[in-house]
């Protein structure tokens, strides 16, 4: 049982952790923060485009499973980050035609991706934590 607890507090918390990560990036196109910065990114929020990254943001923080930084919660989030995020700066961007970091988005891409991500990571890691108990 313990191990179905596992999954589950990780794969939930990084599902929710995307949709925080969603929202965010959403927010920010729309109140102009994005604008501000020069992303071009503006995503519009609907259920399809947010479930899709709330499933990926479930199956990357499964990673959370793996046992190192136990003590360090937001730290490991926050490492565990870095890998979708490495994706989405050298594969999934390139492959939009938005070319290595999405600078295609705007030179600040990716912090904005990085900075969101670990946002993403703290809160899936601490839901981890929470949900282990």
């Amino acid at each position: 049982m313990k191990l179905i607890r596992n999954i589950s507090g990780a794969f939930t918390g990084g599902a929710l952790g995307a949709l925080l990560d969603s929202f965010n990036i959403w927010a920010m196109g729309k109140i102009g923060i994005s604008d501000f910065i020069g992303i071009t990114m503006k995503p519009e929020f609907t259920a399809p485009w947010a479930y899709k990254r709330m499933i990926w943001g479930g199956i990357w923080m499964l990673l959370l499973i793996i046992p190192i930084m136990k003590n360090k919660i937001i730290l490991r989030g926050m490492l565990m980050s870095l890998i979708p995020s490495a994706v989405m700066l050298f594969s999934v961007f390139p492959a939009m035609g938005k070319g290595i970091y999405g600078l295609g988005f705007g030179n600040l891409m990716p912090v904005v991706v990085i900075v969101l991500n670990f946002i993403y990571g703290a809160f899936a890691s601490y839901w981890y934590s929470q949900a282990k108990h």
